[in-house]
Order: structure tokens, then sequence, then C-alpha cells
């Protein structure tokens, strides 16, 4: 390994103890912002995804870990790594990350997000704010203990992407492929600011998209997997995540999960969207008191 490279693992490392120190969950990422070490399952067909019960590392964002001595175990097992994400909502801090993104001849979340902020009437108060390379920025908030935000891409606005259970975001320090993630001056030595009651219901799951045909467990998910296929741009989070939610409850999720996963890779969501948003759905439907009877009346009986 160059001593480049051998510099940029080492301060991955470091920031990342740094932010693991402050009870932020981490995992070290590759240039690509993608989780650096790969499943230990690849090839496997597993009935019952593994969320790290095996105890093997390369199980993504369930990996994220505080304990100092674990942190350093799992980039020693990825020297390659060039940065580390911040796992969403886990205790004490249950990170919400806003994610604004900002691209020449696309949508720029940052004036999106203040005009949704306008029209609702709320105002983030300082909080951590990190620079992307691309020019956009992300936001820290904090969520209280009986918010679940689902992960999204666009729901709220153009350019403004959800990172929430299941989720994470690139920690400053970061390089990536495109280059450098920095705190923004002034946040330095601000903690996460609580989330704005009128932005967090705003963040919460979504109501049930109505279905044009079945998609219950009386037809073994067939419908909810067409659910998923047909999916229009800008609306594939959200039905991939009701359809989750629908497989868990009815208790087919070890098998609807992979076919689910492919139909939403046939409707163009992104892998690492699919497994956020499975992720997700997954946290949400473990609550306790979570019944159907909150998922029904709405949506595709």
């Amino acid at each position: 390994m160059a001593a480049s490279a051998r510099q940029t693992a080492a301060l991955a490392l470091a920031h990342a103890l740094t932010a693991a120190e402050r009870g932020l969950p981490v995992i070290p990422l590759s240039r690509t912002k993608l989780p650096a070490l790969r499943s230990p399952h690849r090839g496997e067909h597993r009935t019952v995804p593994c969320r790290g019960e095996c105890g093997r590392p390369g199980h993504g964002v369930h990996d994220a870990t505080t304990d100092p001595l674990a942190v350093r175990a799992l980039f020693a097992a990825a020297p390659w790594a060039t940065g580390y994400g911040i796992a969403c909502g886990r205790p004490p801090y249950r990170l919400i990350g806003v994610d604004l993104d900002v691209r020449e001849g696309g949508p720029d979340g940052v004036a999106a997000f203040e005009a949704l902020a306008r029209r609702h009437g709320f105002a983030v108060p300082p909080t951590i704010t990190v620079l992307t390379p691309g020019g956009g920025r992300h936001l820290w908030l904090t969520g209280p203990p009986e918010a679940v935000i689902p992960n999204s891409a666009s729901r709220l606005a153009p350019g403004v992407d959800i990172r929430g259970a299941g989720g994470y975001v690139v920690g400053p320090g970061s390089v990536t492929a495109r280059g450098t993630y920095r705190l923004a001056p002034g946040t330095e030595d601000l903690s996460p600011a609580p989330c704005p009651a009128a932005l967090l219901s705003l963040l919460a799951p979504p109501d049930p998209p109505r279905d044009p045909g079945p998609a219950g467990p009386s037809d073994g998910g067939q419908g909810l997997i067409r659910f998923v296929e047909a999916a229009p741009r800008g609306q594939r989070n959200t039905r991939l995540f009701w359809a989750a939610c629908r497989a868990h409850e009815s208790g087919l999720a070890p098998t609807l999960l992979p076919r689910l996963t492919e139909a939403a890779l046939s409707a163009g969501l992104p892998a690492p969207e699919i497994h956020a948003t499975l992720a997700s759905a997954a946290a949400i439907t473990a609550r306790p008191g979570f019944t159907r009877t909150r998922q029904t009346g709405a949506g595709p009986v």
C-alpha cells in the first residue's frame, strides 16, 4: 500500500474513532461511499437475511459500532477504507441525516429544502453540517425515541434525501472518489439539533399508497411484487417500503424480500437505496405495538 493510501486509511480510522467516542456508531467505507467490507454470505442462498448474527463483519450498517476495539477490528479487516459511515436512527442521538444534493443541471436540494421549510413553517436550528464534494450538504438532526424515520430519496422535494433507520451518512473527513467530506465552518463544536416537529411529521412513514390491484398474502405476494415493479420515479422508495412492511407483517418476508429486491432493481431503484429501504421497513415492523391495522384501510388488500 502506498504511503498516501496508508495515510488516508489512518486518517479515516482516526475520524471514525472520534465519532465513536461521541456515541456515533460507525462502519468503514470505500471511495464509492459504500461499506468497505463485502458480505460474508455472497453466493449463499439465504431465506432469512443475516444482520450480523453470524458474528462476522460485512453486514453494512448492521456492523456499526461505538466500541473502539470493534471499530479498529473493522478497519483492520478493510485496510483500503478511505472513510466511514455513521449509522442513523441509533441511540443516543437517533440521527436523522438530511442530504441536500446539488448537481449541475439537476435539482437544487438546498433551495428545495428552504422552500419546503417556508411552506411548512419550520426552521432548522444550528446543527452539525457536513459539506459534500459535489457542493451539497448534510444536516444532522436528532429524533425522539418513539420515532422510526424511514429512508427516502426525493420524497419530500427534488434533491432532498433522508437517511433514517437502516441508513447512514458519510462522516466528515471521509475521502471519496469525488473528494473529501468536511464540516461546515462554525458547526465543528455543535451537537445534532432536535428535528423540528413540523419536519418530523413530514419525515414520518408515508401513508400506504393505493394499489390498482390485489397485493395481499392471499396471492402469495405476487401483487406486492407487481406493485413495486410498476413504481414510477418518485414513488419507488415509498412503494418498496410499504410492500416490505406488508411482507413482514404477513410473515412472508423470508421468501418475499429477495423477490421485492429484484422488483425494485427492475424498477430502476439503486441497490444501496433498496438495502436502506428494506432496513427501514424491518426496523419499523419490529417495533412493539406495530400491527396490521396501522397499515390497512388505505392500501391494497
